[in-house]
């Protein structure tokens, strides 16, 4: 992690397409602005963290529904074959 002291004023250039600048600093609080390519995700973390959860209960309902999906369908390795029905 790199850590760095900056005034206000002063920026911070990441990977030549993102500006990072102090606008304000007290003793509880600092603002930045954040200039950076459309495609460019930001973020602050505890939002970032509330989305990553969400995708990561979003992934395990799905992977589950597929799951269930197959097995009432018959497909899967563990499948038994229903009554009646072909081997």
């Amino acid at each position: 992690m790199l850590v760095l002291s900056r005034k206000p004023g002063e920026s911070v250039r990441i990977d030549g397409r993102i500006k990072v600048t102090v606008v304000s600093a007290t003793s509880r609080h600092v603002r930045l602005a954040i200039e950076a390519p459309d495609e460019v995700e930001i973020h602050r973390e505890e939002v970032y963290q509330r989305i990553a959860r969400a995708n990561r209960e979003a992934a395990r309902a799905a992977s589950g529904s597929g799951e269930a999906l197959s097995a009432a369908r018959g497909e899967g390795g563990d499948a038994m074959p229903r009554e009646g029905g072909p081997p």
